[in-house]
C-alpha cells in the first residue's frame, strides 16, 4: 500500500522548499498531495526564491507556479502517513488559519511522522507542539521556539534534527538530510551501491 503525504504550502512558499520535496517523495513511490489554503485541485500558488547574496537576510525574487492537486477543504488528515511543512513566506500567514493548526496538531497527537523546513516551523510554533523539543529552524524562527517551548539548535543549513516524530532542516540546502531522515521515519529505507 502507498504510504500518503500531506504537503503544507501557500503563496510565496520557497521554492526550492515545495519543489524538491514534492517531487523526492513522489520519486520513491508515495503520494503527495500539496494543498493551501483557500486553494482547490488543479490551482497554482506562486513561490518565491531565497538566497543569500550579502545583505543581512535573504533576497526574496519571483519563483515558478507551484500546482496544488487536493481542495484544501476536502484535507483529513487521518487519510495521510506523513506531513511535510515547507517553508519560506507562507507559513507566516497560513499559520493563522485555524484548519492549517487543527491539522499540524493531528499529526503530532497520533504521533505521525512530521518534516519542517525553515520557516515552516512557524506553524509549529503556533500550533504549540513544541513543548519539550529540540529542533532546528531559520535564524530568524530560533526565538519563536523558545517561546513555544521548544529548544532551539544553530546548525549548519544542510543538516537536519530528529526529535521523536519530527525531523527539521534549516533551509533548503539541507534537503538531503531532511528527506533521509523523513523516509526512516516513514518506515522507508533506501540504500544504494
Amino acid at each position: 500500500m502507498t504510504k500518503k503525504i500531506l504537503m503544507l504550502a501557500g503563496d510565496y512558499v520557497e521554492d526550492y522548499e515545495a519543489m524538491v520535496p514534492f517531487q523526492a517523495l513522489l520519486s520513491v513511490g508515495f503520494e503527495v498531495d500539496a494543498c493551501a489554503p483557500d486553494r482547490k485541485s488543479g490551482d497554482t500558488v506562486p513561490t518565491a526564491i531565497h538566497d543569500f547574496v550579502g545583505d543581512q537576510t535573504y533576497r526574496e525574487t519571483p519563483g515558478h507556479q507551484f500546482a496544488i492537486n487536493i481542495d484544501f477543504d476536502k484535507v483529513n488528515p487521518a487519510d495521510y502517513d506523513g506531513l511535510y511543512v515547507c517553508g519560506g513566506r507562507a507559513p507566516e500567514y497560513t499559520r493563522l488559519n485555524k484548519r492549517i493548526i487543527e491539522i499540524t496538531q493531528h499529526f503530532f497527537e497520533t504521533n505521525k511522522p512530521v518534516a519542517a523546513i525553515c520557516h515552516g516551523i512557524q506553524i509549529l510554533t503556533t500550533a504549540r507542539v513544541l513543548e519539550g523539543r529540540t529542533l532546528t529552524a531559520y535564524v530568524a524562527v530560533g526565538p519563536d521556539i523558545e517561546l513555544a517551548g521548544g529548544t532551539w539548535k544553530n546548525i549548519p543549513a544542510d543538516q537536519a534534527i530528529v526529535d521523536g516524530n519530527l525531523v527539521t532542516s534549516p533551509a533548503w540546502p539541507g534537503h538531503p538530510a531532511i528527506l533521509k531522515e523523513f523516509y526512516k521515519l516513514l518506515g522507508v529505507e533506501i540504500s544504494g551501491n
